[in-house]
């Protein structure tokens, strides 16, 4: 065997090793990291999404993590009971908190098991949804959070 062969066979283990050590340790904190302390509405607004790309929010002016909120035509009560049961139809998804204007969800990816906050505030006013959904890990979703939120506006 080349010495040149050897050293890609034992590059492309290694890398392979590293590549199972970096997927346990992310499955691991998926399971650990806690919910933001941040979650909620404070003065009318849900908290900023972080400099990563791995959040949107109805209510950022950052064109990144900017998504247009879910307009609504029934009675507020209708519109959210119309919404929570969207969300509780979804896979992997947990309503934490449920309040007349608020509600704050955890969806849990298969596999992986990383956890995505979102939380909806009701707008009476506007007749809108603000939300604000953002992955715990990792620092890329891949879109994920961005295309969960349009197949939601979409139901």
């Amino acid at each position: 065997m080349t010495v040149f062969r050897e050293f890609i066979i034992r590059f492309v283990i290694g890398v392979g090793i590293a590549a199972i050590v970096i997927t346990a340790v992310m499955a691991i904190l998926a399971r650990v990291v806690k919910s933001p302390a941040n979650l909620g509405v404070r003065n009318g607004k849900l908290a900023p999404c972080p400099n990563s790309p791995n959040c949107v929010s109805t209510q950022s002016q950052d064109p990144r993590h900017q998504i247009d909120p879910i307009p609504y035509t029934a009675s507020p009560a209708e519109a959210k009971a119309t919404l929570v049961q969207i969300i509780r139809s979804m896979e992997g998804t947990q309503i934490i908190r449920d309040d007349p204007t608020y509600i704050h969800a955890e969806f849990r990816t298969k596999g992986m098991g990383y956890v995505d906050d979102i939380e909806f505030s009701l707008d009476q006013e506007a007749r809108v949804f603000h939300f604000r959904s953002s992955a715990r890990l990792p620092y890329y979703d891949w879109g994920v959070n961005r295309k969960r939120m349009e197949d939601i506006r979409a139901a």
